[in-house]
């Protein structure tokens, strides 16, 4: 089965000194997209040139190795990991060479049709190099018919369906294409000096000096090469539906960048005040769960009147838990990411804000800790509604065994994390705190409603099918033990 998910970052420079370098400094910005690996591919006009490895940016790609990539145009990608697909051939940029010559790409999304695509190929004789679904379009372009198409790569894009940003680059031009739904966020940027900036998220500008300029648009498709700036819509008019992933605002997303048109950091704040609205309990302080979780804190402390304190300090130097690539990595990341304040928390009652609840055991491991500290009453608020279907637009949970909200209620999963009370906002809530109509945001994670029907069979393969935590009886908690597989849907 391909590797079906990549919620990651991507960053392009064209036509400025050093792009290898820039584009260094702009995944660095995005390294929250992903922590599994990363690769950069350069050219001077004539040649191509690539560095990847495992693990974080600088040590997948030492910066002192950035002499390496000469050339004033570079691509690269940081990568959101998936459950058995640590392996360096699934590092991006893929560099292939075929008829039309050499070309590297780098994609965030998920293609939801990927795996038929891969199967008719592959009876064709073809041989895949990697297990990621972005490989398929490499396929789609060297296939003779396509070739021969006057605008090909737009051809070769039309046959995708699902979420994907491109970059695509060749020795002398960068091609950055957005699917017709426009999930997942990409945008536009211009440095001062004249050359061009393509990136997941704004912040990626900020670091390196580039203006931003507009997102790319769902369905276009933008070259950047010595000629200037051409777009091209290569979907038809019929297929753009704007479906924004709201989980970029809840919990992807810097809270810095501007994503989907908006800051992320002031929609956090406002879904921070609906869950305030809705869902208010007497406490003393208000807490986060850094750093996702600050926002929308702050939010709810603006709401209530309940002041915010520091009761959680992150260990920066440890990376996101949830998109760590194994559940026992997760519990390990937990205790090294975060610690309490005890004279914080001390005999306090605590309003604890967190972005989401997917799994549990993060929220589980630290409310126990609060406890430990002597905290009083600890509320857990979530500024998003339950999880409770599978995303297959690139976020890495592709079963519902892996939603602990589809599997139990909601009195289980606080009995579960140890909460006194819990509360999620709703669906309603959530979409009043972004700008755009509702109608143009993927909420599918809530409510199941998909605006890009899965196409292939996403039955589970072994190792997505662990939840590592059936709600298991321990000291002092009336818990249910019983497998998730004989569990109620």
């Amino acid at each position: 089965m391909s590797d079906v998910g990549h919620e990651c970052g991507l960053m392009g420079i064209f036509g400025m000194p050093e792009a290898a370098a820039q584009v260094w400094l702009g995944l660095h910005a995005q390294q929250h997209r992903g922590q599994e690996g990363a690769g950069i591919v350069a050219s001077d006009g004539q040649e191509i040139r690539s560095l990847k490895g495992l693990g974080l940016l600088e040590r997948a790609i030492p910066p002192d190795d950035l002499p390496r990539l000469p050339g004033h145009l570079a691509i690269g990608h940081v990568r959101y990991p998936a459950s058995g697909s640590n392996r360096i051939q699934n590092v991006q940029p893929i560099v292939v060479n075929y008829s039309e010559g050499l070309i590297a790409l780098a994609h965030n999304g998920g293609i939801v049709n990927a795996r038929a695509l891969r199967d008719e190929y592959e009876a064709w004789g073809s041989i895949f190099q990697t297990s990621t679904d972005s490989e398929v379009i490499v396929h789609l372009l060297a296939k003779p018919s396509h070739v021969a198409k006057p605008n090909n790569l737009g051809h070769c894009l039309n046959h995708l369906k699902g979420a994907y940003c491109f970059l695509f680059l060749r020795e002398d031009r960068i091609v950055a294409a957005r699917d017709p739904q426009g999930i997942r966020p990409l945008v536009l940027g211009r440095f001062p000096q004249g050359g061009w900036a393509v990136a997941s998220e704004t912040v990626a500008f900020d670091v390196v000096g580039a203006d931003y300029v507009r997102e790319i648009d769902p369905g276009e498709m933008v070259t950047l090469s010595a000629a200037g700036l051409e777009s091209h819509r290569f979907a038809p008019p019929a297929d753009i539906r704007p479906a924004h992933c709201i989980f970029e605002h809840v919990y992807f997303a810097r809270p810095d960048s501007q994503v989907f048109g908006e800051n992320v950091h002031w929609v956090r704040m406002r879904l921070g005040r609906a869950i305030a609205r809705e869902s208010a309990v007497d406490a003393d302080i208000v807490a986060a769960i850094p750093d996702s979780g600050t926002s929308a804190a702050i939010g709810y402390c603006h709401e209530s009147g309940i002041p915010f304190d520091r009761a959680l300090i992150r260990n920066h130097y440890v990376g996101r838990s949830f998109i760590a690539p194994e559940q026992e990595a997760r519990r390990r990341a937990v205790s090294l990411k975060l610690n309490v304040v005890p004279a914080v928390v001390r005999g306090k009652r605590i309003v604890l804000v967190d972005d989401s609840l997917v799994r549990g055991t993060t929220v589980r491991n630290l409310i126990r800790m609060i406890r430990g500290a002597g905290a009083k009453e600890v509320h857990l608020r979530l500024s998003c509604p339950p999880n409770l279907y599978p995303c297959y637009y690139g976020t890495d949970f592709p079963s519902r065994a892996e939603l602990i909200a589809a599997n139990h209620t909601q009195d289980e999963i606080r009995q579960f994390v140890g909460a006194d009370s819990l509360a999620y906002l709703s669906l309603e809530g959530m979409l009043s705190a972004v700008g755009r109509p509702a109608d143009q945001y993927c909420a599918a994670c809530f409510t199941g409603t998909y605006p890009v029907p899965p196409m292939d069979d996403f039955a589970p393969r072994k190792d997505t099918m662990r939840f590592a935590h059936p709600l298991e009886t321990h000291a002092g908690e009336d818990l249910l033990n019983r497998n998730l597989d004989t569990q109620r849907r």
